[in-house]
């Protein structure tokens, strides 16, 4: 059975978005705080929704000749920001305008403005284990009880959710912390297989995974926006093909990676060779203290060095590209705070092997860079939800440092190639001509 079954080449009948999406968010840190802060600052007229593809990005329709680049919130049935309401799950008992202020991403003087609805979102009571996530802790856990006590729990909350918001439809997002890495394990391997592991308490359950499935069983779409295993796992893609649901990851691209994946295409385009790529961070935030443990710095590491091999595919280029030295490193540095620094030190070599050096010094604010890919996520996979299109969403991969793809099918991790994706189908999801930029048909 395909993976995804939205490849026909047959236009979808894509629902109306009527009425209120609920958002449905694991983790009340900076980056979910930053984004229902900038979404309620949005709608008040007090900022705009910049790095928001739905909401600023145009679409050309058509030749260039028939100048018909509408924008994507005006050509697509995307829910509205007004139609927006959120619940959340964490293990600290902050409302989100406490969160805010506590992450310090955005000034006090503008959360004041927005302080009414950000203290009405208080967070329910989050399912959490300290052998996956190992330096932090908090009050505001789950009761004890079996996994599969804990995903029943998950789903009252979200069939409550629905009925208390008046929703709807839901979509859900990962936004909390990096889980430690593991691998797909026995338990994974098919839904009775995991369905069974939850009652007995398997250990390679991560609560993620428990969210996800409560999500799915619920029918609500699916995104990670974390790089540890959740739904890239056959049981739970099984159950996202069962319960006809969207699901996607992993990873959001942001900082560090976000440039990678501009500079690396370009490199590659010109046949410029690299001998190494040194990348450092610093980071001050909850996730740079989460990411101080080695377990999950290593969910991490795996998804930021996935980018570049496949980008410069050094089995097609070995003169250029077979011995790349690729180190990353995350530094944990308090005093930063959300204000990440992700420096680069790229070895590159030229025509008769001349060596030449790129040197990136990316000041960057992590949540903010964030804050508007989870928008998109939300608002994309409740459309792809209404379109029909269940299972792996690789045309979001434009969004994920480790982009999920059907088993066996190698990731795309080139930027421009993400985009020209994600365009085309939605053009494809409107019955509109794709677009290949071939141009011919200008000089026939």
């Amino acid at each position: 059975m395909p993976v995804n079954d939205s490849s026909s080449s047959a236009t979808p009948k894509v629902a109306p978005a009527e009425g209120k999406l609920g958002v449905l968010i694991p983790g009340m840190g900076a980056v979910t705080t930053t984004m229902i802060a900038g979404v309620e600052a949005i709608k008040r007229g007090l900022a705009q929704p910049i790095g928001s593809v739905t909401q600023l990005s145009t679409i050309r329709l058509g030749k260039r000749t028939d100048n018909n680049s509408p924008k994507i919130k005006d050509f697509l049935p995307l829910a509205g920001l007004n139609d927006l309401t959120f619940g959340t799950w964490d293990i600290y008992e902050d409302n989100c305008y406490e969160a805010a202020i506590h992450a310090g991403v955005i000034e006090k003087t503008m959360l004041d403005q927005v302080k009414e609805p950000l203290q009405a979102i208080k967070p329910m009571k989050a399912v959490f284990d300290s052998e996956y996530v190992k330096r932090i802790t908090g009050p505001n856990q789950k009761p004890k009880g079996s996994k599969m006590d804990h995903a029943e729990m998950l789903m009252d909350d979200i069939r409550s959710f629905k009925e208390r918001t008046g929703s709807s439809r839901l979509s859900m997002i990962w936004c909390g912390s990096t889980e430690v890495f593991h691998r797909p394990a026995a338990v994974h391997a098919t839904l009775k297989d995991f369905e069974c592991g939850l009652q007995k308490n398997d250990a390679e359950i991560s609560p993620s995974q428990i969210y996800a499935y409560a999500a799915l069983k619920s029918g609500v779409p699916y995104a990670n926006g974390a790089p540890h295993l959740t739904v890239d796992a056959p049981a739970l893609m099984e159950l996202a093909r069962e319960r006809q649901v969207p699901i996607c990851g992993k990873d959001f691209k942001t900082g560090q990676t976000l440039m990678k994946t501009i500079l690396a295409p370009g490199l590659k385009s010109r046949m410029l060779g690299i001998s190494g790529w040194f990348s450092t961070n610093i980071l001050g935030n909850r996730d740079g203290e989460v990411l101080d443990d080695p377990g999950s710095f290593k969910s991490k590491e795996e998804s930021k060095l996935s980018a570049l091999d496949q980008i410069l595919q050094p089995e097609l280029y070995p003169d250029l590209y077979k011995d790349v030295y690729h180190k990353v490193r995350i530094n944990y540095y308090p005093p930063r705070g959300d204000s990440k620094e992700g420096w680069d030190n790229i070895d590159i070599f030229g025509w008769m092997g001349y060596p030449m050096q790129i040197k990136i010094d990316f000041l960057c604010r992590d949540s903010i860079l964030a804050a508007p890919l989870v928008l998109d996520l939300i608002l994309f996979m409740d459309l792809a939800q209404r379109a029909g299109m269940r299972g792996i969403q690789e045309w979001l991969s434009f969004y994920f440092k480790a982009p999920m793809t059907a088993p066996g099918l190698y990731a795309e991790h080139d930027l421009f190639i993400q985009l020209m994706k994600l365009k085309n189908t939605l053009r494809w999801m409107k019955g509109e001509q794709l677009i290949t930029h071939l141009g011919l048909e200008y000089y026939d």
